[in-house]
Protein backbone atom coordinates (compact mmCIF):
# COMPACT_ATOMS: atom_id res chain seq x y z
CA UNK A 1 0.00 0.00 0.00
CA UNK A 2 2.55 2.15 -0.61
CA UNK A 3 1.89 3.65 -4.04
CA UNK A 4 -0.80 5.80 -2.73
CA UNK A 5 0.06 9.25 -3.25
CA UNK A 6 -3.01 11.19 -4.61
CA UNK A 7 -4.97 7.68 -4.53
CA UNK A 8 -8.53 7.60 -3.26
CA UNK A 9 -9.22 5.09 -1.06
CA UNK A 10 -11.91 3.55 1.20
CA UNK A 11 -11.56 1.88 4.78
CA UNK A 12 -14.23 0.00 6.10
CA UNK A 13 -14.20 -0.46 10.02
CA UNK A 14 -11.88 2.90 10.13
CA UNK A 15 -12.47 4.11 13.24
CA UNK A 16 -10.82 1.46 15.21
CA UNK A 17 -8.93 -1.44 15.30
CA UNK A 18 -6.67 -2.34 11.89
CA UNK A 19 -8.79 -0.06 9.84
CA UNK A 20 -7.79 3.04 11.36
CA UNK A 21 -4.30 1.99 11.72
CA UNK A 22 -4.37 1.30 7.69
CA UNK A 23 -6.44 4.23 7.64
CA UNK A 24 -3.82 6.63 9.26
CA UNK A 25 -0.84 5.28 7.03
CA UNK A 26 -2.75 5.87 3.91
CA UNK A 27 -3.06 8.98 4.65
CA UNK A 28 0.42 9.91 5.68
CA UNK A 29 1.50 8.17 2.16
CA UNK A 30 -0.57 11.25 0.42
CA UNK A 31 -4.15 8.95 -0.54
CA UNK A 32 -7.03 11.14 0.45
CA UNK A 33 -8.94 8.28 2.29
CA UNK A 34 -13.10 8.02 3.42
CA UNK A 35 -13.67 5.93 6.41
CA UNK A 36 -16.72 3.66 6.74
CA UNK A 37 -18.22 2.66 9.89
CA UNK A 38 -21.06 3.22 12.10
CA UNK A 39 -18.36 4.13 15.28
CA UNK A 40 -19.69 7.69 15.18
CA UNK A 41 -17.45 8.51 18.34
CA UNK A 42 -14.56 7.05 16.32
CA UNK A 43 -15.09 8.23 13.14
CA UNK A 44 -14.21 11.50 14.74
CA UNK A 45 -11.59 10.71 16.34
CA UNK A 46 -9.82 8.75 13.46
CA UNK A 47 -11.02 11.88 11.27
CA UNK A 48 -8.95 14.56 13.51
CA UNK A 49 -5.91 12.96 12.52
CA UNK A 50 -5.65 14.33 9.25
CA UNK A 51 -8.01 16.75 6.91
CA UNK A 52 -7.21 13.83 4.32
CA UNK A 53 -9.51 12.06 6.06
CA UNK A 54 -13.00 11.58 4.99
CA UNK A 55 -15.54 9.78 7.89
CA UNK A 56 -18.80 8.28 7.01
CA UNK A 57 -20.89 6.61 8.83
CA UNK A 58 -22.36 3.51 6.92
CA UNK A 59 -24.59 0.10 7.60
CA UNK A 60 -21.92 -2.41 5.46
CA UNK A 61 -25.22 -4.96 6.10
CA UNK A 62 -26.88 -2.34 3.99
CA UNK A 63 -26.64 -2.67 0.48
CA UNK A 64 -28.66 0.70 -0.32
CA UNK A 65 -26.47 2.86 2.42
CA UNK A 66 -23.39 1.27 0.90
CA UNK A 67 -24.20 2.09 -2.93
CA UNK A 68 -24.79 5.85 -1.63
CA UNK A 69 -21.87 6.40 0.59
CA UNK A 70 -19.54 5.10 -2.27
CA UNK A 71 -21.23 7.20 -4.51
CA UNK A 72 -20.87 10.20 -1.76
CA UNK A 73 -17.14 9.68 -2.16
CA UNK A 74 -16.93 8.67 -5.91
CA UNK A 75 -18.82 12.27 -6.15
CA UNK A 76 -16.64 14.23 -3.23
CA UNK A 77 -13.26 12.73 -3.67
CA UNK A 78 -13.21 10.99 -7.12
CA UNK A 79 -13.20 7.48 -8.09
CA UNK A 80 -12.35 5.00 -5.56
CA UNK A 81 -8.78 3.97 -6.60
CA UNK A 82 -8.45 1.22 -3.51
CA UNK A 83 -10.85 -0.55 -0.77
CA UNK A 84 -10.06 -1.73 2.31
CA UNK A 85 -12.46 -3.81 3.36
CA UNK A 86 -11.34 -4.61 7.50
CA UNK A 87 -15.25 -3.76 8.81
CA UNK A 88 -16.56 -7.24 11.06
CA UNK A 89 -18.38 -8.54 13.86
CA UNK A 90 -16.95 -11.11 15.95
CA UNK A 91 -19.77 -12.33 18.77
CA UNK A 92 -18.77 -15.71 20.28
CA UNK A 93 -21.72 -18.03 21.35
CA UNK A 94 -22.11 -21.87 21.04
CA UNK A 95 -23.95 -22.73 18.31
CA UNK A 96 -26.79 -24.68 20.39
CA UNK A 97 -27.24 -20.68 21.93
CA UNK A 98 -27.12 -18.55 18.97
CA UNK A 99 -30.28 -17.95 17.55
CA UNK A 100 -31.01 -17.34 14.03
CA UNK A 101 -31.75 -13.85 13.86
CA UNK A 102 -28.62 -12.97 15.17
CA UNK A 103 -26.76 -15.76 13.14
CA UNK A 104 -28.48 -14.44 9.79
CA UNK A 105 -27.05 -10.92 11.31
CA UNK A 106 -23.61 -12.21 11.36
CA UNK A 107 -23.61 -13.30 8.24
CA UNK A 108 -25.11 -9.93 6.71
CA UNK A 109 -21.99 -7.86 7.94
CA UNK A 110 -19.43 -10.54 7.54
CA UNK A 111 -20.38 -12.05 4.62
CA UNK A 112 -22.65 -9.80 2.93
CA UNK A 113 -21.22 -6.64 3.78
CA UNK A 114 -18.27 -7.88 1.90
CA UNK A 115 -20.16 -8.69 -1.64
CA UNK A 116 -21.93 -5.12 -0.88
CA UNK A 117 -18.12 -3.04 -0.58
CA UNK A 118 -16.49 -5.11 -3.40
CA UNK A 119 -19.21 -5.11 -6.04
CA UNK A 120 -19.94 -1.63 -5.25
CA UNK A 121 -16.16 -0.89 -6.01
CA UNK A 122 -15.38 -3.30 -8.47
CA UNK A 123 -17.58 -2.49 -11.22
CA UNK A 124 -15.83 0.96 -12.12
CA UNK A 125 -12.73 -0.58 -11.51
CA UNK A 126 -13.27 -2.88 -13.83
CA UNK A 127 -14.58 -0.13 -16.98
CA UNK A 128 -11.04 1.59 -15.76
CA UNK A 129 -9.21 -1.65 -15.64
CA UNK A 130 -7.33 -0.90 -12.75
CA UNK A 131 -7.67 -0.89 -9.04
CA UNK A 132 -6.71 -2.96 -5.71
CA UNK A 133 -9.50 -4.49 -3.55
CA UNK A 134 -7.96 -5.78 -0.23
CA UNK A 135 -10.54 -7.69 1.93
CA UNK A 136 -10.04 -9.19 5.75
CA UNK A 137 -11.33 -13.05 5.89
CA UNK A 138 -9.80 -14.52 9.06
CA UNK A 139 -7.48 -17.65 9.71
CA UNK A 140 -11.03 -18.44 11.79
CA UNK A 141 -12.20 -19.55 8.71
CA UNK A 142 -9.54 -22.12 8.11
CA UNK A 143 -8.51 -22.71 11.91
CA UNK A 144 -12.13 -23.65 13.82
CA UNK A 145 -12.76 -23.16 17.64
CA UNK A 146 -15.78 -23.69 20.02
CA UNK A 147 -17.90 -21.22 20.74
CA UNK A 148 -17.51 -18.95 17.37
CA UNK A 149 -18.87 -21.63 15.13
CA UNK A 150 -21.25 -18.55 13.61
CA UNK A 151 -18.01 -15.95 12.72
CA UNK A 152 -15.67 -19.47 11.50
CA UNK A 153 -18.32 -19.97 9.29
CA UNK A 154 -18.89 -16.25 8.23
CA UNK A 155 -15.09 -16.30 7.34
CA UNK A 156 -15.21 -19.09 5.85
CA UNK A 157 -17.45 -17.76 3.57
CA UNK A 158 -15.62 -14.76 3.27
CA UNK A 159 -12.47 -16.42 2.50
CA UNK A 160 -13.80 -18.51 -0.46
CA UNK A 161 -15.93 -15.80 -2.02
CA UNK A 162 -12.46 -13.40 -1.84
CA UNK A 163 -10.13 -16.47 -3.32
CA UNK A 164 -12.87 -17.53 -6.34
CA UNK A 165 -13.24 -13.74 -7.45
CA UNK A 166 -9.78 -13.18 -7.31
CA UNK A 167 -8.84 -15.71 -9.61
CA UNK A 168 -11.92 -15.14 -11.46
CA UNK A 169 -10.81 -11.53 -12.17
CA UNK A 170 -7.26 -11.60 -12.48
CA UNK A 171 -6.70 -10.79 -16.03
CA UNK A 172 -9.39 -7.66 -15.60
CA UNK A 173 -6.33 -4.98 -14.44
CA UNK A 174 -8.01 -5.04 -10.90
CA UNK A 175 -6.31 -6.51 -8.34
CA UNK A 176 -7.90 -8.83 -5.37
CA UNK A 177 -6.10 -9.64 -2.02
CA UNK A 178 -7.42 -11.52 0.87
CA UNK A 179 -5.61 -11.33 4.37
CA UNK A 180 -6.50 -13.59 6.91
CA UNK A 181 -4.70 -12.38 10.24
CA UNK A 182 -4.94 -14.74 13.52
CA UNK A 183 -6.33 -13.35 16.54
CA UNK A 184 -5.21 -9.47 17.32
CA UNK A 185 -5.41 -6.98 20.18
CA UNK A 186 -7.67 -5.08 18.86
CA UNK A 187 -11.63 -3.73 19.76
CA UNK A 188 -13.16 -6.55 17.72
CA UNK A 189 -11.71 -9.04 19.92
CA UNK A 190 -13.36 -7.51 22.72
CA UNK A 191 -16.92 -8.55 21.37
CA UNK A 192 -15.95 -12.33 21.94
CA UNK A 193 -14.34 -11.43 24.92
CA UNK A 194 -17.44 -9.85 26.08
CA UNK A 195 -19.69 -12.25 25.15
CA UNK A 196 -19.12 -16.32 25.06
CA UNK A 197 -15.35 -16.36 23.91
CA UNK A 198 -13.81 -19.68 24.19
CA UNK A 199 -10.83 -20.43 26.00
CA UNK A 200 -8.46 -20.55 23.74
CA UNK A 201 -9.01 -17.01 23.86
CA UNK A 202 -9.41 -15.55 27.03
CA UNK A 203 -6.16 -17.46 27.23
CA UNK A 204 -4.60 -15.27 24.97
CA UNK A 205 -5.80 -12.57 25.94
CA UNK A 206 -4.41 -12.79 29.46
CA UNK A 207 -1.38 -14.01 28.58
CA UNK A 208 -0.61 -11.11 26.03
CA UNK A 209 -0.24 -13.81 23.13
CA UNK A 210 -3.06 -11.74 21.43
CA UNK A 211 -1.28 -10.19 17.98
CA UNK A 212 -0.05 -6.80 17.78
CA UNK A 213 -2.08 -5.06 15.41
CA UNK A 214 0.96 -2.56 14.34
CA UNK A 215 3.18 -5.69 13.23
CA UNK A 216 -0.28 -7.32 11.67
CA UNK A 217 -0.60 -4.51 9.60
CA UNK A 218 3.28 -4.19 8.75
CA UNK A 219 3.13 -7.98 7.33
CA UNK A 220 -0.02 -7.23 5.61
CA UNK A 221 2.19 -4.22 3.78
CA UNK A 222 4.93 -6.50 2.87
CA UNK A 223 2.04 -9.03 1.61
CA UNK A 224 0.53 -6.40 -0.18
CA UNK A 225 3.66 -5.14 -1.80
CA UNK A 226 4.94 -8.66 -3.08
CA UNK A 227 1.71 -9.29 -4.59
CA UNK A 228 0.65 -12.11 -2.56
CA UNK A 229 -3.05 -13.25 -3.33
CA UNK A 230 -3.60 -14.14 -0.03
CA UNK A 231 -1.78 -12.48 3.21
CA UNK A 232 -1.17 -14.96 6.22
CA UNK A 233 0.56 -11.93 8.88
CA UNK A 234 1.72 -13.48 12.38
CA UNK A 235 0.93 -17.19 13.12
CA UNK A 236 -1.93 -17.17 11.06
CA UNK A 237 0.14 -19.79 8.05
CA UNK A 238 1.37 -21.92 11.24
CA UNK A 239 -2.66 -22.21 12.17
CA UNK A 240 -4.01 -22.74 9.13
CA UNK A 241 -1.53 -25.63 8.48
CA UNK A 242 -2.21 -26.73 12.15
CA UNK A 243 -6.02 -27.49 11.93
CA UNK A 244 -5.61 -29.02 8.38
CA UNK A 245 -2.53 -31.30 9.21
CA UNK A 246 -3.56 -32.42 12.19
CA UNK A 247 -7.31 -31.81 12.74
CA UNK A 248 -7.72 -33.92 15.82
CA UNK A 249 -4.25 -32.62 17.53
CA UNK A 250 -5.88 -29.17 16.71
CA UNK A 251 -8.96 -30.09 18.59
CA UNK A 252 -8.02 -31.45 21.69
CA UNK A 253 -5.80 -28.50 22.16
CA UNK A 254 -8.44 -25.77 21.64
CA UNK A 255 -11.20 -28.13 23.40
CA UNK A 256 -8.09 -28.25 26.17
CA UNK A 257 -8.58 -24.66 26.93
CA UNK A 258 -12.67 -25.16 27.83
CA UNK A 259 -11.61 -27.40 30.80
Amino acid sequence: MKDVEGKVAIVTGGASGMGRIIALRLVNRGARVAIFDVNEEGLKTTAAESPQITPLRCDIGDLADVQAKVGQVESELGPVDLLVHAAALMPAHQLIDHSHEAMERLFRINYFGTTYMVRTVLAPMLERKRGRIIAFGSIAGHALVPHMGAYCATKSAVNTYLEVLQNEIRDSGVKVQLVCPPAVNTPLIDQSLNTDSPGSLRNAKQSGRLSDPEKIVDAIDKGVEKERDIIYPGEARFLMLWHAFAPRLWWKTVLGFEK
